[in-house]
């Protein structure tokens, strides 16, 4: 029996580049929603570090997938796949087009696969015990352990990745599989979606790297720092997930007395042009995707008619 996955667009791309903008210009061109695809946006109160479109940025247009989680979460990939799912379902039920924005790639891939993540396979209470057993006997001896039964994955682990650790262990055994296997498997599924990306940057990237300055500084003149104070001051622990963002984990240095605001700042840009480098290597492995780079400066007009073109040769309509 053939497969035919439902079609769905992407507007991805590095920080600062204007997805926010154009995904709206094209919501409102061909009758769609907006999913966003952004680890930090998914977090409540935390509005000024992430960017986070405001409503009168959206223009009228739904967004979904913000604010759904407390900045003491740790939220996960797997997470996002199953709550963002349902959003997409929900826009297709109803005749529109699901629009996928945002520039977190593994977001968006694993949404776009299908991936399942072996949820079936949780245990929250052998979860804890291989945390805490982590913590007890230090990484190595837990990497030899996973390195028993599943090598290959053993291999692409340091000790300090506990989360990972802690996970390949869960999984095995509570379903017998190693998350090796489990990941070939998914891997051979057809993905759930067929997506038609569109990824945004600039021909020079040191005008991206202006951009990301520039967006660095608005948020320390909009506040930033009154932000990441709230949040300390509501007991959100300054370790959890969300407080290790960028903007985030420097301002709370910067609070703490350990450096300058300014010196944060800086910090802020250097990590900011470093994530921005990663997802592009993160997008350039991908064939499939049609590129907008901006000249100096975003010219949305242009976006918004190459766009919507790319994606009606994709069957969007």
């Amino acid at each position: 029996m053939e497969f035919f996955a439902q079609k769905i667009a992407v507007i991805t791309g590095p920080t600062a580049t204007g997805k926010t903008a154009l995904g709206v210009a094209l919501a409102k061109e061909l009758d769609g929603e907006i999913v966003s695809a952004d680890s930090m946006q998914v977090y409540r109160r935390m509005d000024i570090g992430t960017a986070k479109v405001t409503l009168e940025e959206m223009q009228g247009v739904p967004h979904h997938m913000l604010d759904v989680a407390e900045p003491y979460e740790n939220y996960s990939v797997a997470r996002y796949v199953n709550q963002a799912d349902v959003c997409v379902q929900d826009i297709l039920k109803r005749g529109k087009l699901p629009i996928i924005v945002g520039g977190t790639g593994l977001y968006i891939d694993s949404l776009i696969a299908g991936r399942d993540f072996g949820e079936d396979s949780s245990d929250e209470a052998l979860r804890l015990e291989l945390s805490a057993r982590y913590d007890s006997v230090g990484g190595e001896k837990m990497l030899e352990e996973l390195g028993a039964f599943d090598p290959e994955r053993a291999k692409k682990l340091y000790p300090s990745d506990k989360n990972r650790i802690v996970r390949a262990l869960e999984v095995y055994y509570t379903s017998g599989k190693t998350i090796t296997q489990h990941d070939d498997e998914t891997r051979k599924l057809p993905p759930r979606y067929d997506a038609a990306e569109i990824a945004l940057s600039f021909e020079d990237r040191a005008d991206l790297y202006a951009r990301i300055d520039k967006r660095a500084e608005l948020m320390a003149d909009s506040g930033l720092f009154d932000e990441v104070r709230a949040l300390l001051k509501s007991g959100v622990p300054e370790k959890c997930t969300a407080m290790q963002a960028i903007g985030y984990k420097e301002a709370a240095m910067a609070l703490r007395g350990e450096i300058s605001e300014n010196e944060a700042l800086e910090i802020i840009k250097r990590e900011s042009r470093r994530y921005a480098k990663r997802q592009l290597t993160w997008l350039r492995r991908k064939e499939n995707i049609g590129w907008i780079l901006w000249k100096i400066a975003p010219d949305f007009d242009f976006g918004r008619q190459f766009s919507t073109n790319y994606l009606l040769s994709h069957g969007l309509k």
